[in-house]
């Protein structure tokens, strides 16, 4: 994305678990960010022509010989910087303080108190004040390099928060872009304001005025296909597309039948009807429920729906001819994870399961118009394009569909019974007014059978498990805590409604130890 130098900053990862929530938390402050590994800052730092940098913490030590280091020419750009933990031992380090290993590191909820003030504090926290934050480390700075003075200390780390008031170089102990450095996000919304000087007036306006500039650009009069999977990613990416090119885009909808109650009508209708888009509705439910019989195993069920998805789109893609670029929603959390902090391949970039290997096949070039966003921005670009609310804060379902909430065989019969009781099931949620306060909720039917006793007859049907989690970005998950009238009333609707089921039972496991889908 061609982002103006006045309204970025660089994020530079050491190799964090949480260096995403650092570009989470800048762009909450309106500052557009970006994440480059270490060994590829350099570059991202030319192009990006930054304000401001920051630089995450690391498992890393900065004693090890091949220790990751902070590029010369952001040392020495004279570019206002944040250093995190990591990042606050790599500066001090290299600009000629000393950092030792610690005997035993802080670890977890910390104290510091404010000692001086500083533009991180400005309207905040005052000198004298102790305050929460979050505290991981093993090694610590015990000597500050020229320039720099402390302004916060707690009991582990003396040169808690440092500044150079002269270069704008700060540098703290803790994490500052986790949910427990309560202020944490203000800190940083500080440096990116007070410190950088940046105005933080990026939006999802200006985005979407400049994604349908670079899509126009990027695909000139040559035309579009856009597998669309039911989900918001697709959802989303397709109207921006349509929004810059209009009918040079086609969509392809291929409904396998496990999708969930009135989703492909809904489909169907909101881009044939409402956005009027070119959308060809291949309904495919008899292939895909066909091969799904007798396979139990999880993995073979989901390699077998992409692979048929593949084929099923490639056939329609065939059809239609001439198209030269093909559009997927790849969020920017998958570019992230598909290079590591060393540079190197790391984890496979996730791709839906309608397109994956698709643009090797077809010969094909990519359109990710949403690549640089994380999931709630795509919502948020969804309602600034217009999308209905229901369909653009819908809870994540995935690529298999119901296939991997029916554990053992897959059958039409199964799905329909399963469909009803999601239904049931997420309409109490959104009657009682929590459905978005929920991450992701399901109902899974189980391959158990249990005795019943219905009116006066002895009943021997299916169980249906109730799930519920709360997550902000589904690596790990809590457990909803409904009350027990409301899981009272959810089993008996589903009991006296779907015809197959006499038992219901609720899923209390977190993630970890247990995923969030069931397959």
């Amino acid at each position: 994305m061609n982002i103006p130098s006045s309204d970025s900053v660089l994020i530079v990862d050491f190799g964090s678990q949480v260096t995403q929530l650092i570009a989470r938390r800048v762009r909450e402050a309106g500052v557009y960010s970006e994440i480059a590994p270490f060994s590829m800052a350099e570059e991202a730092f030319k192009r990006l022509d930054p304000v401001g940098i920051v630089l995450s913490g690391s498992p890393a030590s900065v004693l090890d010989d091949n220790g990751p280091r902070i590029p010369d020419c952001i040392l020495e750009s004279g570019r206002p910087m944040l250093g995190i933990c990591y990042g606050q031992q790599s500066l001090m380090h290299q600009m000629g303080g000393e950092v030792l290993a610690g005997d035993s590191g802080e670890f977890g909820r910390a104290f510091i108190e404010i000692g001086d003030e500083c533009a991180l504090f400005d309207g905040l926290w005052n000198v004298g004040e102790k305050h929460q934050v979050w505290m991981s480390h093993g090694d610590k700075v015990t000597s500050l390099a020229p320039g720099f003075r402390p302004v916060a200390s707690s009991p582990g780390a003396p040169f808690a928060v440092i500044a150079n008031d002269e270069k704008r170089i700060y540098a703290m102990q803790f994490h500052p872009e986790v949910v427990h450095t309560p202020d944490g996000g203000k800190l940083l919304k500080n440096f990116v304001r007070h410190v950088c000087g940046m105005a933080g007036d990026w939006t999802m306006a200006e985005f979407r005025k400049t994604k349908i500039d670079e899509i126009r650009e990027q695909v000139g009069d040559k035309r579009v296909i856009c597998g669309l999977s039911g989900g918001v990613d697709s959802a989303v990416a397709a109207v921006l597309i349509h929004e810059a090119i209009g009918d040079q885009l086609t969509c392809v909808f291929v409904d396998h039948g496990l999708m969930r109650m009135g989703e492909a009508e809904q489909v169907v209708s909101l881009f044939r009807g409402h956005y009027n888009i070119p959308l060809v509705h291949v309904d495919a439910s008899t292939l895909f429920l066909k091969g799904l019989e007798g396979v139990t195993d999880p993995e073979k069920k989901r390699k077998f729906i992409g692979k048929t998805f593949i084929d099923v789109f490639e056939d329609e893609a065939k059809k239609i001819g001439g198209a030269e670029f093909l559009a997927q929603g790849t969020l920017y959390p998958d570019v992230i994870e598909s290079v590591s902090f060393t540079g190197g391949p790391s984890v496979t970039i996730k791709s839906h399961h309608n397109v994956g290997g698709l643009p090797e096949r077809m010969d094909m070039k990519l359109v990710e118009p949403l690549r640089e966003l994380f999931k709630d921005e795509v919502r948020e670009l969804g309602r600034e394009l217009g999308l209905p609310d229901i369909f653009v804060g819908r809870h994540p379902f995935p690529g298999p569909g119901l296939a991997i909430r029916i554990p053992g065989e897959v059958s039409r019969d199964k799905a329909d019974i399963l469909r009803k009781a999601d239904a049931i099931y997420l309409e109490e949620i959104r009657n009682a007014g929590l459905y978005d306060a929920i991450w992701q909720a399901f109902a899974v039917l189980l391959p158990v059978k249990t005795v019943g006793v219905m009116g006066d007859g002895r009943t021997y049907d299916s169980v249906c498990a109730l799930r519920a989690v709360t997550s902000t970005d589904g690596m790990t998950a809590d457990i909803y805590p409904f009350d027990a009238a409301f899981l009272s009333r959810v089993a008996t609707r589903i009991i006296n409604e779907v015809k197959g089921i006499n038992r219901v039972v609720y899923d209390y496991t977190s993630k970890p130890p247990g995923t969030i889908e069931w397959e």
